[in-house]
């Protein structure tokens, strides 16, 4: 054998073996499945930047984030052990965590990891619609949020203490952000709910449309009713005027906290470090959306679906 083919053959033995240490350490790395949210909200691009912290920071694990109906799909996808964090409304885990509700009969063993920023409560309309009101949504056709998300849950919460009826007083439609603009853009729908952190894109981008007014419905009066039902889980609060373009007014809203959570099976220690990266990124500047609007927002406010995982209280004192 000539040495050139020698050469040749010791050249192709160490790029296989490159290539098998190589796959080697992939397949020893364990996943974490972010559930998020649809394309059109906040949960999904934040999801997306946490996993990408997380895949930098945390050997031996690869995060990626999943699209998904919002909080309900979260929790069950955790639930059934689809995924190993998700991020989700406060009054969604709860139920999730107590079995009620959407959850009835199977409860599912959450874990607090983090408390991230106030979920706000949209109640979109454009001019022309003849909704000033909440009162006003009665006989018109209106989007309660897609199956599976958070949005629907306290959509009907907001139209119970409303005083409306959500399946015979209005059309009810079950949309996602996106999809809502789009529809209302083109007149199938006279109204939307959704909540998310501010500014949502979708609604921005329903702002920006030219031709479009945009309006935002004040609802903060129902709160009281909500609490009194659900327990003291939402708050009165404020959209502020400019947040997206049209708004010339403040908008009085209910709002309710997101959170990251896990289930019991996740160790203490793999908690720990997911809640102290995402913290020490937040702190130094870094955060998981590399965008200072959406920067996680960690901070230990009781225990709202289930113990706050052990240690974590450590790192967010």
């Amino acid at each position: 054998m000539s040495k050139q083919t020698m050469r040749g053959l010791v050249t192709v033995a160490l790029a296989l073996g490159v290539a098998m240490l190589a796959g080697a350490a992939i397949a020893q790395q364990k996943t974490i499945a972010i559930g998020t949210g649809g394309t059109g909200g906040v949960y999904y691009p934040l999801g997306g930047g946490l996993a990408n912290v997380l895949s930098k920071n945390l050997p031996g694990y690869q995060a990626t984030a999943e699209v998904t109906g919002g909080s309900v799909d979260n929790l069950k996808l955790i639930g059934s052990g689809q995924s190993e964090v998700g991020f989700t409304m406060a009054d969604a885990a709860l139920d999730a965590f107590k079995g009620e509700d959407k959850f009835k009969g199977s409860k599912v063993a959450l874990r607090t990891l983090a408390v991230l920023y106030p979920n706000r409560m949209h109640v979109v309309t454009i001019e022309g619609t003849g909704v000033e009101k909440l009162a006003d949504l009665k006989g018109k056709r209106v989007s309660t949020g897609s199956p599976g998300s958070a949005t629907e849950v306290m959509a009907f919460r907001v139209i119970e203490a409303a005083g409306l009826d959500k399946d015979k007083d209005m059309r009810r439609e079950r949309l996602g952000a996106a999809e809502s603009v789009n529809a209302i853009k083109d007149h199938k729908i006279d109204a939307f709910f959704w909540v998310g952190g501010l500014p949502t894109a979708a609604v921005t981008d329903l702002g920006a449309t030219p031709g479009v007014k945009l309006k935002l419905v004040d609802h903060a009066d129902v709160v009281e009713k909500m609490n009194a039902k659900y327990g003291t889980l939402y708050v009165t609060d404020t959209i502020p005027a400019k947040t997206y373009p049209g708004q010339d007014k403040d908008n009085a809203i209910a709002t309710v906290q997101n959170i990251l959570v896990t289930d019991d099976k996740m160790s203490d220690d793999l908690a720990y470090k997911i809640v102290k990266i995402i913290f020490d990124k937040s702190r130094s500047g870094g955060g998981a959306s590399g965008s200072r609007k959406h920067r996680l927002q960690v901070s230990a406010q009781g225990k709202l679906a289930g113990p706050l995982a052990s240690g974590c209280d450590q790192i967010l004192r």
